[in-house]
């Protein structure tokens, strides 16, 4: 019996040698964390209305002062209703950071129509992507809950610039002048 005991101890410290830290990768924890996540586009009500389901969030995170990545896949937002603004929770492993340490994060949404990814939607310019402040979070891992993202605050994600009335006008009276010249 001491052997199995002594056996198991030696199992338990090898294991969480190897253990990494892990986020609880949420916007939304009822009377902890409320950051929704708002879009000011055409349409939107008051400002800004919720994301819906055609948006999608991903976790970017690192050692505390390190480099920040990519950390799982992107998870869609809940589609109408109160749930707009808001995505379901998943647990994000931080490579580099122990279990029970301290990481940086921070959270980045885009619109599905400008790109699969972050950096795809970012470079077709302006508009239909966003991201949070960077934060710091206690990690969990190994026998303790995965930590929570508690100094997240919730961000806005502007629209798609459209041309406005002045811009297509100036570009018809353009073409009017080019054809009359014909």
């Amino acid at each position: 019996m001491k052997h199995c005991l002594v056996t198991l101890a030696a199992l338990m410290v090898a294991a969480s040698s190897y253990a990494q830290g892990t986020i609880n990768f949420v916007n939304k924890i009822t009377g902890t964390l409320d950051a929704r996540v708002m879009y000011s586009g055409a349409g939107a009500i008051g400002g800004g209305s919720g994301l819906g389901n055609d948006f999608v969030a991903q976790l970017y995170a690192g050692p505390s002062g390190g480099t920040l990545v990519a950390t799982g896949d992107p998870v869609p937002f809940r589609g109408t209703g109160a749930g707009q603004g808001y995505w379901a929770a998943a647990a994000r492993t931080v490579a580099g950071v122990a279990e029970n340490g301290t990481a940086s994060a921070k959270v980045v949404a885009w619109s599905l129509s400008l790109g699969s990814t972050y950096e795809a939607a970012m470079a077709k310019g302006p508009g239909g992507w966003g991201e949070s402040a960077v934060v710091s979070v206690a990690t969990g891992g190994g026998l303790n809950p995965p930590g929570a993202m508690t100094a997240l605050t919730g961000f806005s994600i502007p629209a798609v610039p459209e041309p406005s009335i002045a811009a297509l006008g100036l570009l018809g009276a353009g073409l009017l002048v080019i054809r009359r010249k014909k």
